[in-house]
């Protein structure tokens, strides 16, 4: 069972910046699993931000391109997603997520992932 911990979560200014953390346990198989960045505005379906999967594949949605970078530090066990220029359109409850084993290209799929975080609120107003 995998288990995910997101932090880093605050209110900024639009144009800001904040780098969310998740601290991943379980031992997932990061070869073939895909880890992901969800956020859910209110009154808003939960929607994919960013997904990478082993350390050189990612994938953006178009929304977040040139401003989100998502990242992985295999040896603490981290997932982080950098996120700068920050819009209040960004503001939401920001999710990190797995997949199980099986995929070879990252996902930005909601039914896709397995295992969630439990959110961190992410505010960007002024």
């Amino acid at each position: 069972q995998v288990r995910l911990v997101e932090s880093g979560g605050d209110s900024v200014r639009p144009g800001g910046s904040l780098t969310l953390s998740c601290a991943v346990s379980g031992d997932p198989d990061s070869s073939s699993s895909s880890m992901g960045w969800f956020r859910q505005a209110p009154g808003k379906e939960r929607e994919g931000v960013a997904a990478i999967i082993r350390d050189d594949n990612s994938r953006y949605a178009d929304s977040v391109k040139g401003r989100f970078t998502i990242s992985k530090d295999n040896t603490k066990n981290y997932l982080y997603l950098q996120m700068n220029n920050l819009k209040p359109e960004d503001t939401g409850i920001y999710y990190c997520a797995a997949t199980a084993t099986g995929f070879l290209t990252p996902t930005l799929v909601l039914r896709a992932y397995k295992s969630w975080g439990q959110g961190t609120q992410v505010t960007v107003s002024s």
